[in-house]
């Protein structure tokens, strides 16, 4: 398997109780000079998840109603997982960690980039008190570049290396409706990829 960062933390240091992570996080104000909507961190974890969700930062809907994945992206997502939204808001089924946390308000070209201080500071803490993962799902350009950039020439190379990442991790393109290109580009994301995600996602939900 291809050299990667690990987001394990050592077993030198004691794993943060999750709990008081999540509640730091969500009282987290760092970034709030920059945000245009301001701070209103989103995530769901549970030590029981398990599958985790990478992706980039909420949208403006996830923002508005407070849901993450709550627009036609997490439709999207959830039908490539072949779950049910009340799975994947389970968060005893699916952690949703983002590279970024909050709103990170509208660019030229779409949503701007994640705030850059969001990962650094808290996915140390978060990820190895999400303990019973079973697969870990990179979603969208900052995350295959966060965790995985080092061992692939881009994210579709790493997505279609998809057989060797499995079971444990997998790349996707971002569900966005902006990727509509990239996939029909792609055909063997649809006809070879999703099958086998699906069959894997279903073989973890069973109790």
């Amino acid at each position: 398997m291809p050299a990667q960062k690990t987001i394990k933390q050592s077993n030198k240091h004691a794993i943060p109780n999750l709990l008081s992570v999540l509640q730091e996080v969500r009282a987290c104000r760092v970034c709030a000079p920059h945000l245009p909507l301001g701070p209103r961190p989103l995530l769901a974890a549970s030590p029981d998840s398990r599958i985790l969700l990478i992706g980039q930062a909420p949208g403006r809907v996830a923002h508005e109603s407070g849901v993450p994945w709550s627009d036609r992206s997490g439709d999207r997502l959830r039908d490539w997982l072949g779950i049910t939204r009340e799975t994947f808001y389970d968060e005893k089924r699916v952690a949703i960690i983002p590279m970024g946390f909050c709103y990170p308000g509208k660019g030229e070209q779409g949503d701007l980039a994640p705030r850059p201080e969001c990962a650094p500071l808290w996915h140390e803490k978060l990820l190895p008190s999400v303990k019973s993962v079973k697969l870990t799902v990179y979603l969208g350009r900052y995350a295959f570049e966060q965790y995985l950039g080092n061992s692939y020439e881009g994210l579709t190379d790493a997505a279609q290396d998809f057989k060797r990442l499995l079971p444990a991790q997998i790349v996707l393109p971002h569900p966005s409706p902006r990727n509509a290109m990239w996939i029909k580009k792609h055909p063997w994301f649809t006809a070879k990829l999703l099958p086998v995600l699906r069959a894997h996602v279903a073989a973890i939900m069973v109790p």
